[in-house]
Formats: structure tokens, C-alpha cells, sequence
């Protein structure tokens, strides 16, 4: 099967922090253009090595945040979780100049409500989900098989795209387009590893896929 040429998108990382840098450095070796910025020059010059462009900026100042060109952007992620005022700020500002997508990182509930409220299209609490995440594989032993005992299959978590809501996995047909399986969806803090392929995917189902790397990259490209 010949793999179709993807265009990359361009990624915004605003805050270099670990979270910031992780997500940056993960797009720049998937080969996406990634613009990192940080307001402390030492974390732009060490980000030099793992992104397309790396810029000092402070972003609380609107115009020069607005100088930035971050319309541009099929997505911003805002990790400057840290500085409340900055983070709602930097989140306010994407949206009303048009950015696509506004990814924010919280702190907590409270942080994270108040991003949603000024248009953050996704706020991630790092720290509580990978908490709830593990604390779900931990509990089902089947699915830590799957994942610590194959050498055949690269697996990976993506989140359900928006045009497979209410779909299920056999009108989906992924493993005929793909040549990927769905070992598992992950519902809440559930892990259903014998999800039925009748039944209809959810709005925040996360689907653990495994299959070889370029075609798991493929389906990534197209649907991130």
C-alpha cells in the first residue's frame, strides 16, 4: 500500500518548561515545524536543537505576542500552566486573532475551567490524567500484557477524531484503511479491552491502536 504524502502542521509551543519541551521535542522528531517560545533565552537556546524555530518572547506583551504571526498556526499549545494571568492571557489573545486550535495546560480544576471559558479548544491537566491513566492499566492486567510483552507492534494512544463520534469500530472499518488494530478504548478511567465493534465510540474515548510505525504515523498525521 503507497503511504500518501501528508502536508506537516505547524505547531506553536508557547512555555518551555518539561511539559512544553516534551511536546515540542515529540512533534520535531515526528517531523512536524514546531515554533517554540519561552521568555527565558537559555530555555529558547536549548530548544534550538529540537525545533524548527525558537524565538524569545514574551507573551503577556499583546503586540509583540501578536508580532509573532501565531494565526498562522494549525495549533497552539500554551504550557505556561504556572502563571495563571499569562496563560489566560496568551489563551484569549490566540482566539481572537483566529488561531485554530488552543491547546492550554491547567494547574488544576479550577485554572482549567477558567481557560475553557476564555476559548481554550482543549486544557490538559498532565499530572492528573497520566495519574488516572495508570492507575486504570494498573488495574487490568490484560492490557499491561499487551502493552510491556509485544515486539511486533508499535502501540499508541490517539484521541477519538471528531468524525468517528457515534461511529463504531466495524462502520469505521480502521484495520481495512489502516492496517491497524484497536486493541483497546479507554472510557473515563475505564480500560474496555473487549470493546464490542458494534457499539458506538464516545466523545473522549481514547483508542490504544497498535500496528506498524508508519502506518500508526499516518493515521496520526491525518487525524491530529
Amino acid at each position: 500500500m503507497k503511504t500518501p504524502k501528508i502536508k506537516n502542521k505547524q505547531f506553536a509551543i508557547i512555555g518551555l518548561g518539561r511539559f512544553g519541551s516534551t511536546v515540542a521535542k515529540t512533534l520535531f522528531e515526528k517531523g512536524e515545524e514546531v515554533l517554540a517560545i519561552d521568555i527565558k533565552e537559555d530555555a529558547v537556546t536549548a530548544a534550538q536543537d529540537y525545533c524548527t524555530h525558537a524565538v524569545v518572547a514574551d507573551v503577556t506583551d499583546e503586540r509583540a505576542f501578536r508580532a509573532l504571526g501565531i494565526e498562522n498556526f494549525d495549533v497552539v499549545i500554551i504550557a505556561i500552566a504556572s502563571d495563571l494571568e499569562a496563560s489566560v492571557l496568551c489563551t484569549l489573545t490566540c482566539k481572537e486573532i483566529g488561531v485554530k486550535k488552543v491547546i492550554a495546560k491547567a494547574e488544576n480544576l479550577k485554572h482549567k475551567m477558567v481557560l475553557e471559558r476564555v476559548g481554550a479548544d482543549e486544557v490538559v491537566i498532565p499530572e492528573m490524567e497520566m495519574g488516572e491513566k495508570m492507575g486504570a492499566r494498573l488495574a487490568n492486567p490484560l492490557l499491561h500484557d499487551i502493552m510491556t510483552i509485544s515486539s511486533k507492534y508499535s502501540i499508541i494512544e490517539i484521541e477519538l477524531p471528531e468524525s468517528w463520534e457515534g461511529s463504531s469500530l466495524v462502520a469505521l472499518d480502521i484495520r481495512k484503511k489502516y492496517d491497524v488494530n484497536v486493541l483497546a478504548v479507554e472510557r473515563g478511567t475505564d480500560v474496555l479491552v473487549n470493546f464490542a465493534a458494534d457499539e458506538p465510540l464516545l466523545k473522549g474515548d481514547t483508542l490504544l491502536v497498535g500496528g506498524s510505525k508508519e502506518m500508526l504515523d499516518l493515521l496520526q498525521n491525518q487525524y491530529n
